[in-house]
């Protein structure tokens, strides 16, 4: 107990360092504009990146969220704050036998026939490590750190600090709705009993399909700051960069489908797709299929999110002014003149673009990978701060997170697909006027809460 309270004031200590940093910026801004001065943007934005990458924790996370936002950030700050890494050192093991038989009790190692000392995987909220049941089952016990209700809240003052920088800069749009989704989605991510809940509704969608495998939950072993699951053996996704054409679109297209899919199907992102999400399982030598390992950061949107979400693709597709309108009315913008609308279009059409195109094209058609949405998100910036400022509504920020990073992901395979058909074959299969009845079937079978 000493050396946890001993690790919260060690944090508590973290962050009154990093406060102090981040209102000594915010202090160099402000006289800036008062008194007349220049700022030096990239310099304040590598000041900002110091300050903020000693934490290791959430806001790291939120950092990379917002640097895939046009606008939400200026463009020198969010390509600092995309090279920010989440890696928190790991809990020795003399702390995780604390920390497991705070979750299962004293006798918890009897619970195993066998727990690894040392993790398997370590990130920002908490470390993995692999043990096997007494039935025989290879497991992921991913156990979280201590104090991270508090280290989040602390976290999400910092992001209001940053969000109050920006606003200073007179921005092209209002970060206030981006703020309550992203503090939302952090609270959901630390109940690992969510977690497991989600998972479950991802092993009914994907029941079929035989090349996107879910773990198992194991209840018995899982808390809300512990989630057991079946491991899942594979391979890291950049292992397959040089592989043959024909199975770096496999994985691809497996990739593309565990995206798309439960989003036309029952209204569901995967709101963090990263390199470290996924692994590739194989038979007889070749990439059979790939692995969804985290459900943390699982979105579910009100149905009528979903059917704007469509209505922007088929108005963008068709040329149908008056339905990109109404879609984006649906989500929620306000007040959208024609100007802000084609500005709004410029965003759209790069998300949308490999999937408004009917051939077989690269995900970047010719772009390099390093400046893939770089000119996009530029164009943007500049109109904002022109014509905006513009709210941009909270189930917008995990939709364009989850789509940038699938992208990123996706570049890294050079696969080269039709994503037109892909995308055409599950609206057929899902049509958007029937996703409130199959979402509401599917998060009673799975225990989660309609939206």
């Amino acid at each position: 107990m000493d050396r946890e309270r001993n690790r919260f004031s060690g944090r508590a200590s973290r962050y009154a360092r990093v406060g102090g940093n981040m209102s000594g910026i915010a202090a160099k801004m402000v006289g800036a504009r008062l008194f007349g001065g220049s700022l030096d943007h990239d310099e304040n934005a590598a000041d900002i990146a110091r300050a903020l990458g000693g934490l290791k924790g959430p806001l790291m996370k939120v950092a990379q969220l917002l640097s895939t936002i046009p606008d939400a950030l200026p463009p020198e700050y969010a390509a600092e704050l995309a090279t920010l890494q989440s890696n928190a050192p790991p809990m020795g093991y003399p702390f995780v036998k604390r920390r497991m038989a705070a979750e299962l009790g004293p006798d918890w190692l009897k619970r195993f026939a066998r727990f690894d000392k040392e993790p398997a995987a370590a990130a920002s909220l908490g470390q993995v490590h692999r043990a096997l049941t007494h039935g025989g089952e290879e497991v992921a016990c991913k156990l979280q750190y201590p104090d991270m209700d508090s280290a989040i809240e602390a976290d999400l003052k910092q992001l209001g600090l940053i969000f109050s920088l920006h606003k200073r800069m007179r921005p092209g749009i209002d970060t206030s709705e981006i703020r309550v989704e992203i503090a939302d989605r952090l609270r959901e991510e630390l109940d690992y009993r969510r977690e497991a809940r989600a998972a479950r509704l991802y092993a009914l969608t994907f029941a079929d399909d035989p090349m996107i495998r879910v773990p198992e939950v194991h209840d018995d072993l899982s808390t809300r700051r512990l989630l057991t699951l079946g491991w899942l053996d594979g391979r890291r996704l950049l292992e397959f960069k040089e592989a043959p054409l024909a199975e770096r679109n496999a994985i691809a297209h497996a990739l593309f489908r565990a995206y798309w899919h439960p989003f036309a199907d029952i209204g569901v992102i995967h709101g963090d797709p990263h390199l470290g999400n996924y692994t590739v399982f194989e038979e007889d030598g070749v990439p059979a299929g790939i692995n969804l390992l985290d459900y943390g950061c699982i979105r579910i949107f009100p149905p009528s999110f979903v059917e704007g979400v469509v209505d922007l693709y088929e108005g963008l597709l068709h040329g149908e002014e008056a339905r990109v309108v109404h879609a984006y009315e649906t989500w929620g913008f306000k007040g959208l003149s024609k100007e802000l609308i084609e500005i709004l279009n410029i965003w759209a059409r790069f998300i949308y673009g490999p999937i408004l195109d009917d051939r077989v094209r690269s995900l970047a058609d010719g772009t390099k990978p390093g400046e893939y949405g770089r000119r996009e998100a530029f164009k943007v910036h500049q109109a904002l701060k022109e014509r905006g400022p513009v709210t941009v509504p909270r189930e917008f920020v995990f939709m364009d997170r989850a789509a940038v990073g699938l992208g990123a992901v996706l570049l890294h395979l050079q696969a080269e697909l039709n994503f037109f058909q892909i995308f055409q074959g599950e609206l057929a299969a899902f049509p958007p006027e029937g996703v409130a009845a199959r979402q509401g079937k599917a998060l009673d079978a799975a225990g989660l809460p309609r939206p």
